[in-house]
């Protein structure tokens, strides 16, 4: 194997409203804050190989021990989203579990190996690639991975300290 076994750090849901979906799972299970994230910045992302444009909001809260994700894209774009849920279609749910891996490259093949190809892979204006394998066959969701860089654990813990503190107001917070 070429990693440590897989070990979901956050579940995600494309939404049609990420503000909206943060607002009504923080109603009924008690999570959050959120922290939104309009827009995310990307270098570039290819689906299925292909350029696209890739523009996407993320809601970002702690739900328990996990980082729950509500996401939303812009525009009607191929996506890994869009292969679980066609554009138009007004479907809308669970998309995914993420996992940091050791080594980005390596983990893609290895799901491609076994069934679970790449399906998007893209990289934000920070430096961060992250990856979507499509493990709808064995699953029926995506699976999505990155390496833990500084950067992006520090958001893992900034989010789950703010839900340690936390004292219910402002469930929706906007990051810059």
């Amino acid at each position: 194997m070429l990693w440590a076994p897989l070990k979901p750090c956050q579940v995600a849901y494309y939404v049609e409203d990420a503000r909206a979906a943060a607002l009504a799972h923080n109603a009924a299970f008690g999570s959050g804050p959120f922290f939104v994230f309009d827009h995310v910045p990307l270098v570039w992302s290819e689906h299925r190989g292909r350029r696209v444009v890739h523009d996407h909001t993320s809601a970002y809260g702690q739900w328990g021990d996990k980082m729950i994700e509500f996401v939303q894209q812009h525009g009607d774009d191929p996506s890994a989203f869009h292969d679980l849920y066609p554009q138009g279609s007004g479907h809308f749910g669970f998309h995914h579990v993420a996992s940091f891996v050791s080594r980005l490259d390596p983990a893609i093949a290895h799901c491609s190996e076994n069934g679970m190809p790449l399906a998007q892979l893209s990289e934000t204006a920070t430096g961060t690639r992250y990856a979507f394998v499509d493990a709808r066959g064995s699953l029926g969701h995506m699976i999505e991975l990155y390496e833990p860089s500084d950067g992006l654990t520090d958001f893992y813990e900034m989010v789950a300290d703010a839900a340690r503190h936390w004292d219910g107001k402002d469930p929706i917070r906007k990051l810059n």
